[in-house]
């Protein structure tokens, strides 16, 4: 598709297709034959790469995507553990450890933060996904506090700029609060 949407602006390309094993690639080829067949598309199956250790850490986040539970969880920890202790290029090992853990969080989005911490034995607290997670969270009951409130001091007289002021929020976010209560 992008190549059909770019035509011209590319003679020559090379394609990699990731799949998390080959029994899940699609049985019927008719339609992209002559790009499969050709040297300019190359099959990856993440099930077929060998164990992790072997393999390089982004190759190993993908294969943490595909993991079963039980898998995962011996995987992202060693993971964790392989990143405190090796070089890894241009990506910090905070960012690599933020991934992992994003990953397992939406993998095991059943468990509660306790026992994702537990499971990797780290302190989710120190992640930015926590971080983002726990500002979206303060937005959201500062947002409801506002809605409460606003419809209320506007009541008592109080004119949008004086309520603003006084909760030290921004002038558009009480318009809002006050729109949204109405």
């Amino acid at each position: 598709m992008y190549l059909n949407r770019n035509q011209g602006q590319y003679d020559d390309w090379y394609c990699v297709v990731i799949f998390p094993s080959r029994s899940l690639e699609p049985s019927d080829k008719t339609t992209h034959r002559i790009f499969l067949n050709s040297n300019q598309v190359q099959r990856i199956y993440l099930d077929e790469l060998g164990t992790p250790n072997q393999q390089p850490i982004g190759i190993n986040l993908m294969q943490l995507t595909v993991a079963s539970e039980k898998a995962m969880a011996e995987q992202a920890k060693q993971l964790i553990e392989r990143v405190q202790l090796e070089e890894t290029g241009t990506l910090p090992k905070n960012e690599i450890i933020d991934i992992i853990t994003t990953i397992a969080v939406y993998k095991f989005s059943s468990l509660s933060r306790e026992e994702v911490e537990a499971m990797l034995g780290l302190t989710l607290e120190q992640t930015r996904f926590y971080q983002e997670a726990k500002a979206e969270g303060r937005e959201e009951q500062k947002t409801e506090i506002l809605r409460a409130v606003v419809p209320l001091l506007l009541k008592t007289g109080m004119t949008v700029e004086q309520i603003a002021q006084q909760l030290n929020v921004d002038v558009e976010a009480v318009k809002s609060a006050a729109q949204q209560s109405a």
